[in-house]
């Protein structure tokens, strides 16, 4: 037995390729995509809800008993209500329907599907190119997660509360659709680059789709900011009647910090209704009321806190006119971040991509006021928010306008300054040139001209130059002798013959 090079005798003769490795913490066995799907929406879901099962035992424990349900399966059938209202499905009662739902709820399970996205990317067998790969993931998670969210539905349904199943798969499909892709897409994409995915994720897009992108994300990150500032500062001159609502709910302890977490859970409702505003159609606040620069005309309104920020009747005060600004600087916004992203070479060309930033804008806008609103109930409580064509269409027109115009100017000014920055670059780079130049070599700024040479052939040739046909004695090499007899040149020496390889 000849020992091994690399050590001393092993008493394990198994061949490495052979030998089972231990799988490390890094390492992930490849499961079926379909099976990844299935336990990631078991994951999701079954993490959401004891997150919100928790919290309606503490309602439950705190406050009375027969709001929150009878008993143990009355408190689970609310958890799941609740947990189905993040996914924003609606439910009836026996009034009407219930639609105004907390958009902040969506950000829990919206973070969970994020996260099942990717980790189904790097447990499944995601195969083909990388758009396919994304879309195989997200449907492996929407279509069990829809599936279990329907299930959910029929079972919490009562007497009392209603949810819709058909309204939850489809509003569950779509969250794990949008969450998980996105999921997907940044697991795949983080996998093969060193950067930022999110700013990989947009290099996919092709170069006109990115800037159009980026002036609509720019756009609607103003109005949306810009509509949480004025509603946080309509609360803060309302705050008297804020703390005369909790007096008069009484919720105590327990109860007044579960009110103020459902509060948070509508504050991007907030922010959108005062979008709306700043647009200047407004919303409702129950059939026949508005609440608009035209004017407040409310009736009877809900005791909730974030009703304490709604103006009193009559005219619009006039610190609240200036929210009319809004739109158009989001639109300058836009416009201005679509040309810098990608300026335009013809300058009539530019206001017609700031003006499709501003309609691209419009679209997200009414999509955002058609959730943030809805029924409370029937009768007067069945219209509340703003309407979603009329907020569009005046978001539209407004950011649309204003976009065109700054895509304009911003791209007029970078033509106009992009002679005068290729001069100095040129100028700055004169010198490195200059230095790095190889001496004796001959450069021409163009293409030099042929000419023609006449050479006379009888003329005597310079010196150093050998005549065709004539050998060269090189200094220091012997000639080779010649035989006097046979005329013939012997060589100099023999060389050895080589022995070359067969």
């Amino acid at each position: 037995m000849s020992p091994e090079p690399n050590g001393p005798p092993s008493e394990d003769r198994t061949p490495d390729r052979a030998r089972p490795r231990p799988e490390s913490d890094d390492e992930v066995v490849a499961r079926p995509l379909a099976v990844s799907g299935i336990v990631a929406a078991v994951w999701c879901a079954g993490l959401g809800l004891t997150t919100l099962t928790t919290v309606t035992l503490i309602g439950w424990i705190a406050a009375p008993r027969t709001a929150l349900g009878t008993g143990l399966p009355g408190v689970f059938r609310t958890a799941v209500n609740f947990w189905l209202v993040s996914h924003h499905a609606g439910f009836s009662v026996p009034h009407g329907r219930v639609g105004l739902l907390p958009l902040g709820l969506i950000v829990l399970p919206g973070a969970l599907l994020f996260r099942g996205g990717g980790w189904i990317t790097r447990t499944g067998r995601v195969r083909g190119r990388y758009r396919i790969g994304v879309v195989h993931a997200a449907l492996a998670l929407a279509v069990p997660y829809a599936v279990l969210a329907f299930l959910l539905a029929l079972i919490a349904r009562s007497t009392v509360v209603s949810p819709s199943p058909w309204q939850a798969l489809l509003a569950c499909f779509l969250l794990a659709l949008i969450a998980g892709g996105l999921g997907a897409a940044r697991t795949l994409v983080a996998s093969t680059t060193k950067g930022s995915p999110w700013v990989a994720m947009l290099m996919i897009l092709p170069h006109r789709a990115r800037s159009v992108a980026a002036g609509v994300t720019g756009a609607t990150a103003v109005l949306i900011g810009s509509g949480l500032l004025i509603f946080l500062v309509s609360l803060l001159f309302h705050i008297s009647d804020m703390t005369n609502i909790y007096g008069v709910l009484s919720p105590g302890v327990v109860g007044g910090i579960l009110l103020s977490i459902v509060a948070l859970a509508y504050l991007p409702n907030a922010a959108i209704w005062a979008v709306s505003y700043a647009v200047g159609p407004g919303f409702a606040v129950g059939a026949g009321t508005s609440v608009a620069p035209s004017g407040v005309f409310v009736g009877m309104i809900p005791s909730f806190p974030p009703f304490a920020a709604l103006p009193a009747p009559g005219p619009a005060p006039l610190v609240s006119l200036l929210a009319l600004v809004v739109p158009f600087a989001a639109g300058v916004a836009g416009g201005v971040l679509t040309i810098r992203a990608l300026p335009s070479a013809v300058s009539e060309a530019a206001p017609l991509w700031g003006f499709v930033c501003g309609v691209l804008t419009g679209g997200v806008v009414a999509f955002l006021a058609a959730l943030s609103g809805g029924p409370v109930g029937g009768a007067r409580m069945a219209v509340m928010g703003p309407s979603a064509w009329q907020t569009g269409l005046m978001a539209v027109l407004e950011v649309g306008v204003s976009a065109a115009i700054a895509a304009w100017a911003a791209n007029w000014r970078l033509l106009r300054r992009m002679p005068q920055e290729e001069l100095e670059a040129d100028a700055e780079a004169a010198p490195d040139e200059e230095r790095t130049r190889v001496p004796g070599r001959v450069e021409f700024d163009e293409d030099p001209e042929p000419v023609l040479a006449t050479v006379d052939l009888q003329a005597p040739l310079p010196d150093g130059v050998t005549p065709i046909g004539e050998r060269q004695q090189l200094p220091g090499v012997p000639r080779p002798r010649k035989d006097a007899d046979s005329g013939s040149v012997t060589p100099l020496r023999k060389r050895p013959p080589r022995d070359r390889p067969r």
